[in-house]
């Protein structure tokens, strides 16, 4: 998929073979295996040390489907999500498939990134899957304040294990656009990618019982009749090629510590 040269909305191939790459083993690296959570990453461009990462967690005494509905709760998103800087939908293409900005903080002291993506989502039986790839939208411009970095390729899958068991799996090529230091993908594959799949974790524990004090019934990605964002075409939308933003150079910065409170686990659900 990472060759499209017009936006599409992933068909059912699409979907299989972002399933079959999760699974794989070929190409890639483990760099971390602690408590349940597993890392491998490929590196791509060594020089610009952009990479693809994976990131597998088995998840007990959680359902497929609540994890699912986690991954989509944007209002949830805001609570449990300490890295979000702002997320919000701008408009939906079918039943299954939507348009959304995300901007997020990254390692101090680089700068902050954004994207714009077209997400798509698929029950597959016991399985979920949910994916996204950068566009470009009119309206959403890059921001000064923010690198508008590039999804390649991102997504989710979560394969049951059960009544009350999965396992979710992130898959994530992105090219951050710049030149980013070595440490940084350490810093990912080895301390970031598990902390936030351990927070997820937390979150879906915690769910069920905030899901029940705001707009229980209100799940549009599995009722798409409730949902109330304007319809966008793909007309309006084109390819966010990584080549036509520009590029900054961060690879001689230096880690710094991080005043954000990285080594606790503040609990923000309420």
């Amino acid at each position: 998929m990472s060759t499209r040269e017009s936006v599409q909305i992933p068909d059912d191939r699409d979907f299989n073979n972002f399933r079959t790459e999760c699974n794989s083993d070929q190409g890639w690296s483990q760099t971390y295996n602690k408590s349940g959570v597993v890392v491998w990453i490929q590196i791509l461009e060594v020089e610009r040390s952009l990479h693809k990462i994976k990131c597998r967690m088995e998840c007990k005494d959680i359902a497929a489907e609540t994890l699912y509905d986690v991954l989509h709760d944007i209002e949830y998103r805001k609570k449990w999500d300490t890295n979000v800087i702002e997320t919000f939908d701008i408009g939906k293409l079918t039943v299954n498939s939507d348009v959304g900005y995300y901007a997020w903080k990254c390692p101090k002291p680089l700068k902050n990134r954004d994207v714009i993506t077209l997400r798509s989502w698929l029950p597959m039986g016991a399985d979920y899957i949910i994916m996204n790839y950068s566009v470009k939208h009119p309206k959403y411009p890059p921001r000064k304040d923010m690198v508008r970095a590039v999804s390649i390729q991102t997504g989710y899958l979560i394969q049951g294990r059960g009544v009350k068991s999965c396992s979710i799996t992130y898959l994530a090529q992105v090219d951050p656009k710049g030149s980013l230091p070595k440490w940084v993908v350490n810093k990912s594959s080895q301390f970031l990618a598990p902390k936030a799949m351990k927070k997820m974790y937390k979150a879906c524990l915690k769910y069920p019982d905030w899901k029940q004090k705001h707009n229980p019934h209100f799940k549009p990605w599995l009722f798409p009749e409730q949902s109330t964002l304007p319809a966008v075409a793909l007309s309006e939308l084109s390819i966010q090629h990584a080549d036509s933003l520009e590029n900054i150079d961060e690879s001689s910065l230096s880690e710094t510590k991080d005043d954000r409170g990285e080594g606790s686990d503040e609990d923000s659900v309420n």
